[in-house]
């Protein structure tokens, strides 16, 4: 149960970070405004607050992890939300970051 709510805390972080990123950059890039942009910035605070749930004490392990999480998130998020077309080398390197997450979250660990 544990591993599988430490996923669902990390796809709740990247939904946090990336539509938080997101949010400013269609506010400021995308002249949207300010309100779009105050919606990003409460939405990465956010993502700085979920991560504190994870199970594991240690902040630089989760951290990391997370930037897998992130990078495969990010293709994703453009996949659905700005119809980007990712190639296989994208796909590829998003693949290799999940298993880097999945050594570093969930590989067993002597005390």
């Amino acid at each position: 149960m544990t591993v599988v709510r430490s996923i669902l805390l990390f796809l709740l972080a990247a939904l946090a970070e990336i539509g938080g990123a997101w949010l400013v950059w269609q506010g400021w890039r995308e002249n949207r405004g300010l309100l779009w942009i105050a919606a990003g910035v409460i939405a990465l605070g956010a993502y700085g607050f979920v991560a504190t749930f994870q199970p594991d004490p240690n902040f630089g392990r989760i951290l990391a992890a997370y930037g897998g999480v992130f990078v495969a998130g990010s293709l994703a998020w453009g996949m659905v939300v700005d119809k980007f077309r990712p190639d296989r080398y994208d796909l590829a390197g998003a693949a290799i970051c999940l298993v880097g997450v999945a050594l570093i979250m969930y590989a067993p660990r002597t005390s």
